[in-house]
């Protein structure tokens, strides 16, 4: 979906397929057909935005093969889709039964992550639409924070600088520039957006007009960030934000009560991790995982909590739980509703939907298709509420 921004630019707006399991190409074609195209159908739209993800054996496939890659583009054009942006952080199994800390592997101090992240840039100049001279990719926020160490950080920003000498490399031969975005997510290494600044805006950082952020909005209010200084600060310091992902985190405001207690129990699934953290005076504490947080006490009760579980946006938990969407709608003001938009790809990414509770999990595709729908119409709402104009 495309929004006229009242300075005259085009914002984006997908979905991130990330949300349908698929490791292969073929995979890859069927959620195009299966979900994709069902998806845009109930928008009543001609085009869809999707923020792809394709996990390394598609790449590889693609990679190796340029028919594949036209096949692709192909069917994008024949099922009403475009793709502006990749989502290149799951490397692979992110349809696996348990992920958990998996996510975070290759990080950026292994070679494999740049190789994918590079061979997804230049997929993505051919899957552009014809109109789009620029495409984002979204990655891992360097590492999980165990044993990470200066010389590893020093490795990584090393890595990202070479990413960043074969992104302009690929500009000058095919005319359309890529940008990556760290996506700051809680416990890894760069966790909010001050650690963005401090990783992005010391020695050794990459350029900027190649490599900034990626805000999710539901890792953004898992760590109680407010977004308007969170997003000033990133702009102060010369960050930007390359893409936006539009999420809501799971809010619990009393956890001392034994039924807010079982109803976030409800949400505590082997599948994802869902790192949980509560705002004390003396600063923001907190666990790995939404059982950990239950289980051990870790976490003051008498403050409220948060959890990182992407909510769906049209459906905030019942109470005694809530969601964060507060904080993407504020998030969304700033990074949009202002004279000049801070970045104009924006991506609903709710994975989440087969970890939800059973009772609130989709039956059917036709179910799931309705509720990405329904997401996607609430940020519409959001969008034109700001004074952005659909476009055809």
């Amino acid at each position: 979906m495309r929004f006229r921004h009242p300075d005259g630019s085009t914002v984006h707006l997908a979905y991130c397929t990330n949300v349908h399991a698929a490791e292969d190409l073929e995979g890859v074609m069927a959620q195009l057909r299966e979900h994709a195209e069902p998806v845009r159908r109930r928008l009543h739209r001609d085009r869809l935005g999707i923020g792809l993800w394709l996990a390394r054996d598609a790449v590889r496939r693609l990679t190796v093969d340029p028919s594949a890659v036209r096949a692709l583009r192909t069917e994008l054009d024949r099922r009403g889709l475009e793709v502006v942006t990749l989502n290149g952080f799951p490397y692979r199994g992110f349809g696996a039964q348990r992920v958990k800390y998996r996510v975070y592997r290759p990080d950026w101090t292994e070679p494999a992550r740049l190789e994918h992240t590079s061979e997804l840039a230049r997929l993505l100049t051919a899957l552009l639409p014809e109109d789009a001279a620029e495409g984002t990719v979204s990655t891992l926020p360097l590492a999980w924070r165990d044993g990470f160490t200066p010389e590893r950080r020093r490795a990584a920003l090393t890595a990202l600088g070479v990413l960043s000498a074969r992104l302009d490399a690929l500009e000058e031969m095919t005319g359309r520039s890529i940008r990556v975005g760290l996506e700051p997510e809680p416990g890894c290494t760069v966790e909010t957006t001050a650690d963005a600044v401090e990783a992005l805006g010391g020695a050794h950082a990459p350029p900027a007009h190649r490599v900034g952020v990626c805000v999710d909005t539901c890792h953004l209010a898992t760590e109680f960030e407010e977004p308007s200084s969170a997003l000033d600060a990133l702009a102060g310091a010369g960050v930007p934000v390359v893409k936006s992902q539009l999420s809501a985190a799971l809010h619990a405001q009393q956890p001392a009560s034994e039924s807010v207690l079982a109803a976030l129990g409800e949400f505590d699934e082997p599948r994802f991790l869902h790192q949980t953290r509560a705002r004390t005076p003396s600063g923001v504490v907190g666990t790995d995982d939404l059982g950990e947080a239950l289980r051990t006490g870790a976490l003051p009760a008498g403050v409220p909590w948060r959890s990182h579980f992407h909510v769906p946006l049209h459906a905030p938990p019942a109470p005694p739980l809530t969601s964060t969407l507060d904080v993407l709608r504020a998030a969304l003001a700033r990074l949009v509703g202002g004279p000049v938009p801070l970045t104009r790809h924006l991506e609903v990414e709710t994975y989440t939907w087969q970890a939800l509770p059973q009772r609130l999990r989709p039956r059917t595709r036709a179910q799931l298709a309705d509720g990405i729908a329904a997401e996607l119409d609430v940020a519409r709402g959001m969008l034109t509420g700001l004074g952005l104009k659909e476009l055809p």
